[in-house]
Formats: C-alpha cells, structure tokens, sequence
C-alpha cells in the first residue's frame, strides 16, 4: 500500500470516527430521571403533598406518582384523599399494568386542577433537531363512569406539539403507545412541559407518562465543515509528499 493510500485511509478513518463522536455527544439523553423513578418518598401520591416529588421535575397541578402496581390497588394519596385509577386491581379488565418502561409512572388529571410537569433542559444546541420522546396512555379514575379523551400539550421552551387524542370506554384503558416529537430549540437551556389535556369534567380522565427522554443530532452543516477540513489535510499531506518526492 502506498504512502499516499495510507494518508488517505488514516483521513477518511479519522473523519469517521469524529464524526460517530459528535452524534454521540449530541445523542445523549438529557433528561434527568425521566423514568420517575427516583423520588422523595417511596409512596404513591400527588406531587407537591406528603413530601412526594420526582427528582428533576417540578408539578403544578393534580398530577400523581403511581409506584409499580399501585394505580388500580392501594391507589396514591392526594388532597382529596385516596385516588385510584381504573384496573384489574380493582374490577376492571381493562389492561392497565406497567407502563414499556417498567416501573413508577405518572397520571396526571386532564380536566380538574390542569397543571403542568416541568423540567429545564440543559446543554442544548440553538437550531439542531431535538428529539423528545415518551410513552403515553389514557386512563380513567376509579369509581367514576363515560367515556373519556386524554391527550398531551407538550412544549419545549415557546413551541408546542400535541399528541393524538386518545379515546377511552367506560371503565378503561387505552394501551401505552410511544410519542416522537422534533423541537428545534432557540437556546442552549429551555423548559420542557407536559400539560394533559382530557374530556370531560365530570369524569375524570388521567393521561399517563413514562420514559420521558430528550435528544439531538448535530446538524449537518456541523459535520460537512468537519469533513471538508479533514480532506484538507489530507490535500496538504499528498502536496507535500509529492514535492519531496
């Protein structure tokens, strides 16, 4: 092999591998405790009451914490007492259990008391594709009838998508289905919010969230610049080798 095709490969090897490193920086999760899973108490509640928070994420609003297999058994502590959401645990079969992602969960009231679950995202990259995705289902109180919607408004600083709105029978449970949403941030550090959104009043529906992540790709333009400097020295390398020749 030539000296030349050596420099050449040794190029091409090294814009590959700066290239697979920049996507992984980018790639990263960068969402803190985005499975819920980390919280202040080891109990189902409200977030806000009985000392019970989520690392990370900050709730305004009749939004609850379900720990593995709670949300149709024991139930979760709230202002108004105990609150249950629909289930085999309680006499419907309806398939609620675990959310994809295993373990804790949140439910959070679409229609009473609506507040949303923050958390501020850093380390983000202004104008490069940003990736948030999240499982969510649709879910209905205990000891109340009809049909009910969930949906979520989610928004990452001043831009908001809404997710498909879900449809849920008397007594029931929609399944967990997995959400992608493409942001494009304006600032390195902005707020990422879910807000649900249901129907109607008077029966509550609770839209359900778990494995909450958030990542970017770098921009093409990023590695385009890459690769044509790497190409330059490998230009300059050939000039030189061929002047000393």
């Amino acid at each position: 092999m030539s000296f030349i095709s050596t420099i050449s490969r040794v190029a091409m090897t090294a814009l590959a591998l700066a290239a697979s490193l920049t996507v992984s920086a980018y790639a990263d999760n960068l969402v803190v405790n985005g499975n819920f899973e980390v919280t202040a108490t080891n109990a189902s509640a409200q977030l806000g009451t009985n000392g019970q928070q989520v690392a990370g994420w900050t709730s305004q609003g009749y939004n609850f914490v379900f720990l593995t297999g709670t949300a149709d058994t024991t139930g979760a502590t709230g202002i108004y007492g105990n609150l249950q959401l629909w289930g085999p645990g309680n006499g419907s079969a309806n398939g609620l259990g675990s959310s994809p992602a295993g373990g804790n969960y949140i439910g959070m009231d679409g229609a009473f008391d609506q507040g949303p679950l923050q958390q501020t995202i850093s380390g983000l990259k202004p104008g490069a594709a940003t990736t948030v995705s999240f499982w969510f289902a649709g879910a209905q109180q205990y000891n109340y009838t009809g049909i009910t919607t969930e949906q979520f408004a989610v928004s990452l600083g001043n831009q908001t998508i809404d997710t498909n709105v879900v449809t849920d029978a008397n007594h029931g449970f929609t399944g967990w289905e997995y959400e992608t949403m493409t942001f494009t941030p304006t600032s390195s550090s902005e707020v990422l919010s879910f807000l649900a959104i249901g129907t109607p009043g008077g029966e509550p529906p609770f839209s359900l969230l778990d494995g909450v992540s958030v990542s970017q790709t770098p921009e093409p333009s990023a590695l385009t610049l890459m690769g044509t400097g790497v190409l330059s020295i490998s230009g300059l390398l050939r000039r030189r080798f061929s002047q000393s020749s």
